[in-house]
Formats: structure tokens, C-alpha cells, sequence
């Protein structure tokens, strides 16, 4: 089942059963938490989750100050009394975990200092059950902490560790502009994704994040749909596309969380010692993100007209372009991050429109677009960032880096794809042995192409990034999330 007709007969979302992080970035709220649990008290639990004043998607006037956030890994959800063949129904990478698998750590590039044993906290043998997640505004916090970390709280869970944020006024610890890229969702639910996209969109089908709805390909992402006669079930929704089960997925998403340490000194130290191809300092580092320092401007060209879904307004440019006009990769190298991390393509390279040409693009009759073909269609791996920074930028000894936090419907097509094939992949785009600039592998070089000349070439990147934890989690809608809340009462 897929395209236009599925999507008109969705019902309406349903604002109050989604948690209110999937709509909103909450970037009023600069002040976060990230509170990860161990479940004491599966009953303490249960009553706190029951209680919790979880901030939902709708929206209010005057916005809030303050908001909460619940989200589950496995074994949470376990201590909570979850059948075992429920949790089994869910992705299988949730079940098994960011560090679950050797195999898993070496796509995601999590080896050698990044490897999991060597983590912070999300470790092989550090249990986390949950995360609860605090925004407020500007001097709320503590007050706030205090509110929803009562007695109860101190009963249910025990602290692992609480990852705390720092408001650095929208840049990111290196000190490029952080947040400009982002999907917009489609909650009209009004977007054919019956028809090959020729030009690219930067609004992307709602079940590319949202579970319980068509995604991309007019398909439903695997979720866990439960017996009716399962007690409690029937506060949950009818799966839309199997009415006979009750769907625990519908309105919830996964969330990724990584802690992403950013050696500041070592990367400014880096850019400012390399003279490769008369780039040096400031214009380096440009080139390896591929956004201007100052004003966050890409270094590919801005196109000329409206690009369908991203804003426009005058001063706004920053994400109104696709490298169609930077074939080259002149302007902006192949392998800088941002185009890395969103390649800002379409099913067939180089906009055929006829029968004709696109056969021929298909069979890779355009000699053209080979570069182009070697890279995945991107509306079908996009990623919903909600990350904080946190620490204090050079030259403070004060460790600081990036709390990532990544919302998809399919871990392992969106983040794990993304991680694996985009930022880590030294092939991409037609690239030799070369990652990420900024997140990759240390030793690989970065390439600069240059008119007329071979590409220059910068090398021995040292590592800019270290990984100091993570975790999948699931997070359930309201309704789903007071199933969970008694699924042992």
C-alpha cells in the first residue's frame, strides 16, 4: 500500500499523544538535562511514569517554560513488565543496542578509543533503563529538577548519570552555526510519495519519523502491534494499516543519543598549521563543514528559486540550495560534512523529466551523473536533530562537544545509514579512502577539488571527535506510554 490515496484516508495526528520534542526543538528552552536511569522499583516507577507531566505536541499560548520528555531502552521497558515477545517485535537494533554488537560498532565507527568499553556511561555492561529529558527556560532549572525529582523519583530510579547543557547561543563548540539543516515533517499528511522525486524537498513524509505512519517508500515501518486482548491494549490506537491489532508504535519514534566530545584546540590547531592548496585557518575549516564561519551561508551556490518546504524569507539562504549548481564540487568540496550528512539529492541525478532520460539515468547511461549515482536517494535517510552542547568552548580545560540526539522511525536506515555509508564511508561520492572531515576516522585525508588542477589534498586529520557514550531509546506516545506505565499492574 503506498502513495497519495493511503495517505488522505490517515486519520488526523492526534497532537496530544505525541511527545512534544518530535514538533518542536524547544530552542526557548536552552537549559536541558538529559537524566539517564536505572529502574530501583518497577512499581515506584510505574507510578511516577503515570504522574509525569510528559510535554506533548500541541501547541500552547503562551509556550511553555518548562517541559519533560520520556523515552525507553529494552531493558526498561523489561524492568517495567513488557512481554518479552513485544519487546522482540520492536527494531532490531533498538533490541540489541548501540553497543550490542561488535559488528554494529565497527559500521557506526565506534573502534579503537571510540569503542564502547571505553565509554563514559551506554557502555556493554552499563544498564539504562530510561531517559528523562528537562527543558527550561533560562534560570528554571533547578527549580524545575526539584519538582519532578521528588521523593518518588529518589524510590523509582537510581542516577547513572545526569548530562547536563550549555546555552552557547546557537554555535556549536568548534563555532560554526549549529541547527540549520533540518527535515520539515509533513503532519497534514498531504505528500505523494507515489511518484519518483525529481527535484529535491526538504519536506519529508511524516513515517519517515513518526511510527504509525506511511513513510517514503508509502510504507508502514515495523512497529509493535498487539493482540486486542492484551489487558490494557484497548486504550491504544487500531494500527492504520492492520485495524484487527492495536498499534503501541503509533505517534512514538526512536531516539539516538550520543555524546560527541569536540577537541577544540586540536582542530583549530590543525586548520591553522595546514597551508594545502593556499587554504589555511578560517577558509579550511570552512571547506571541511562546508558553511561560511560567520553567518552559517553554505559554500554552495544559493538557488534562484524557492526550494519547496525551506524557508526563503531574505537573510534566510542558509538552506535554500542543492549542489546541482556545484557539480564540481568547487565551491564546496565532495566530502565536506554538511554534504556529507545530507546530500541533498533526488531518485534520478541531474532532474530527467521524460520516459527517455530517465531510463537512461536508471541504466547509468550519464556519464555525468556517475558521481551522483553512487550516492542513495536522501529523502530516505533523513535525520531529525534535537541536540545541546554542553562544556565550555577553548580555551577552558573543560571537556565540551555536542549531547547528539537524533529522532527516525528506522534506526538503521536513517541513523545508522547516515553514520555508516555518509560520514564514515571512505568511497563516498566517488571519494579515495577519505571520511568525514570533522566526525571520521583519524589519518584519512580530505580532499579539495580545483579547476583545472588535481584535487589538493590535506592529510593526517588527527581525530576532532571522541565518543563518550550513547543509546537507543523508544519513545512511546502518551497512550503507548501509559500502557507501558501498567503493563505489571
Amino acid at each position: 500500500m503506498g502513495g497519495a490515496p493511503l495517505i488522505q484516508a490517515m486519520r488526523a495526528v492526534d497532537f496530544s499523544d505525541v511527545q512534544g520534542l518530535l514538533r518542536f526543538a524547544y530552542r526557548r528552552l536552552p537549559d536541558t538535562r538529559y537524566c539517564l536511569l536505572r529502574i530501583r522499583d518497577a512499581a515506584s516507577a510505574q507510578a511516577w511514569l503515570s504522574d509525569a507531566p510528559i510535554s506533548t505536541a500541541e501547541i500552547q499560548s503562551p509556550p511553555p517554560t518548562v517541559a519533560v520528555q520520556v523515552a525507553f531502552t529494552p531493558s526498561g521497558l523489561r524492568q517495567l513488565g513488557l512481554r518479552d515477545q513485544i519487546i522482540a517485535s520492536f527494531a532490531p537494533e533498538f533490541v540489541n543496542g548501540i553497543a550490542g554488537e561488535a559488528n554494529r560498532s565497527r559500521r557506526l565507527g565506534d573502534v579503537a578509543d571510540n569503542a564502547p568499553p571505553r565509554w563514559h556511561w551506554g557502555g556493554p555492561t552499563d544498564r539504562i533503563d530510561l531517559l528523562v529529558i528537562l527543558f527550561a527556560a533560562h534560570g528554571q532549572m533547578d527549580a524545575w529538577q526539584q519538582n519532578i525529582c521528588g521523593p518518588a523519583w529518589a524510590q523509582a530510579f537510581e542516577e547513572v548519570r545526569v548530562l547536563t547543557t550549555t546555552d552557547m547561543q546557537g554555535r556549536e563548540p568548534f563555532g560554526f552555526i549549529d541547527g540549520i539543516s533540518q527535515p520539515q515533517l509533513d503532519w497534514d499528511l498531504r505528500r505523494d510519495v507515489a511518484r519518483d522525486q525529481i527535484d529535491y524537498t526538504n519536506l519529508v513524509a511524516l513515517g519517515e519519523f513518526v511510527l504509525g505512519y506511511p513513510n517514503e517508500y508509502g510504507k508502514f515501518t515495523e512497529r509493535p502491534l498487539l493482540d486486542p486482548a492484551y489487558e490494557g491494549s484497548a486504550d491504544l490506537l487500531p494500527a492504520a494499516d492492520d485495524p484487527g491489532r492495536r498499534d503501541l508504535g503509533c505517534n512514538g519514534t526512536y531516539l539516538v543519543l550520543r555524546q560527541l566530545e569536540q577537541h577544540v584546540d586540536a582542530f583549530w590547531n590543525f586548520v591553522n598549521r595546514s597551508t594545502t592548496a593556499s587554504l589555511t585557518g578560517k577558509p579550511l575549516a570552512e571547506a571541511m563543514l562546508g558553511r561560511r564561519f560567520d553567518d552559517g551561508a553554505p559554500l554552495a551556490p544559493v538557488a534562484a528559486s524557492p526550494i519547496e518546504g525551506i524557508a526563503t524569507a531574505p537573510g534566510d539562504a542558509q538552506n535554500n540550495f542543492t549542489y546541482v549548481q556545484d557539480a564540481a564540487g568547487l565551491r564546496c568540496p565532495f566530502g565536506a560534512h554538511i554534504r556529507r550528512a545530507n546530500p541533498r539529492n533526488t531518485d534520478f541525478p541531474n532532474r530527467p523529466t521524460g520516459l527517455l532520460s530517465r531510463t537512461f539515468a536508471m541504466l547509468g547511461g550519464s556519464a555525468s551523473a556517475v558521481r551522483d549515482d553512487l550516492i542513495a536517494s536522501t529523502r530516505f535517510h533523513r535525520l531529525l536533530r534535537r541536540g545541546r552542547e554542553y562544556g565550555a568552548p577553548a580555551p577552558s580545560p573543560e571537556p565540551t562537544g555536542i549531547h547528539f540526539v537524533s529522532l527516525n522511525a528506522n534506526i538503521s536506515r536513517q541513523f545508522e545509514f547516515v553514520q555508516n555509508a555518509w560520514i564514515m564511508n571512505g568511497k563516498f561520492n566517488a571519494l579515495e579512502d577519505e571520511s568525514d572531515p570533522l566526525l571520521g576516522a583519524a589519518g584519512r585525508p580530505f580532499s579539495v577539488p580545483r579547476e583545472d588542477k588535481c584535487p589538493a589534498r590535506v592529510t593526517e586529520i588527527p581525530s576532532f571527535i571522541s565518543v563518550r557514550g550513547g543509546a537507543y531509546f523508544f519513545m512511546p506516545g502518551l497512550r503507548a506510554l501509559r500502557y507501558i506505565a501498567c503493563a505489571a499492574k
